[in-house]
């Protein structure tokens, strides 16, 4: 991986502990709920770095969920603060207890209220273009609310939240980068020499560009997945029920989450566009010219720098070169 990249930027992250002892989640329950006890705890498998679980009170009918943070314990104390700076602007989970220090040994962690609803990936594969076509359009008007929170220089953040080192360094920051990408060994195992050298062409025709998008210091959330969109049908409409998983949100350009949210949208059969980018612009986004070449851009230095980890699945590996081949030959990937 390249140097400077903080380890939670990482595309696969190690795999959670899927279980905990029941003493040991009883005595973190009764931290916040004094008279209850668990009668269920059930892993939730879409995390990939820190421990989630669905747990069950014997005095209420709504579940609460536990994520414990087992790598980095700033991330918690960061996505406590970030989702208390968005509450009542994005929908996001309400947090009903937090040892963001830890407790007893037991590394750091939150007890959350359970939001009900399905994955955007969920919804995508069902087929229903109506509710997929709602989703997409609620999903652009969250993404631009949090867009609207600002800081004052673009960067890697860390609790408060606040902004520690820089994303990118230097001048032409990320046609830079992304050679110190392609240059990585790890790297030019896995991709011929035309499509690096295609790459770099690439990156360095749009350096004007790129140089005014590594200067916006918006709040991203760096994860901006189909899994990490909760969505559900209220009121007869499907809307966004809560963003998860805010532990790798940056300081930086919106456009990286509209890359990273139509990653694999395809122009010549739609799903989620045009709802996702009506919504984002009538929720008040704003959407430079060529914005759909700038967000796969932005989106590529992340699949180059994916690229460069020792340690990847060989599907993984190919899923990364189709999607850097499409956003090269400005193509629909066939993944």
């Amino acid at each position: 991986m390249i140097t400077g990249v903080p380890a939670e930027a990482r595309w696969i992250r190690p795999e959670p502990p899927r279980a905990l002892p029941s003493s040991l989640v009883g005595r973190i329950v009764r931290l916040a709920f004094p008279q209850c006890s668990v009668v269920n705890a059930q892993p939730l498998t879409e995390g990939l770095r820190n421990a989630n679980f669905r747990l069950r009170l014997d005095s209420t009918p709504e579940f609460i969920v536990l994520r414990i943070y087992e790598h980095d314990a700033s991330l918690c104390q960061k996505e406590l603060d970030l989702l208390g700076l968005l509450a009542g602007s994005v929908p996001v989970p309400e947090v009903l207890h937090a040892a963001p220090c830890g407790w007893e040994g037991i590394p750091p962690f939150v007890l959350m209220r359970y939001v009900e609803g399905v994955s955007f990936h969920e919804l995508k594969r069902s087929g229903d273009s109506e509710a997929i076509a709602q989703a997409a359009y609620s999903v652009g008007e969250a993404l631009a609310s949090t867009g609207r929170n600002t800081f004052a220089k673009p960067g890697w953040l860390g609790p408060g939240p606040s902004v520690t080192v820089p994303l990118f360094e230097g001048v032409d920051a990320i046609p830079h980068f992304v050679d110190l990408c392609l240059d990585s060994p790890d790297l030019q195992r896995r991709m011929q020499t035309d499509l690096r050298d295609r790459t770099h062409a690439l990156m360095w025709s749009w350096t004007e560009r790129l140089n005014h998008l590594a200067r916006e210091a918006c709040l991203v959330h760096g994860d901006f997945g189909k899994r990490n969109l909760l969505v559900n049908n209220i009121a007869g409409r499907w809307s966004v029920a809560a963003v998860l998983d805010w532990e790798f949100a940056v300081s930086g350009s919106p456009l990286a989450d509209l890359g990273h949210f139509l990653r694999y949208e395809r122009v010549m059969r739609p799903t989620a566009e045009p709802y996702f980018s009506q919504g984002y612009r009538n929720a008040g986004g704003l959407l430079p010219e060529n914005w759909r070449e700038l967000a796969r851009l932005l989106d590529l230095v992340a699949l180059c720098e994916s690229l460069t980890h020792a340690e990847l699945p060989e599907t993984v590996v190919a899923e990364l070169i189709e999607l850097v081949c499409a956003t090269g030959e400005n193509r629909d990937p066939r993944c």
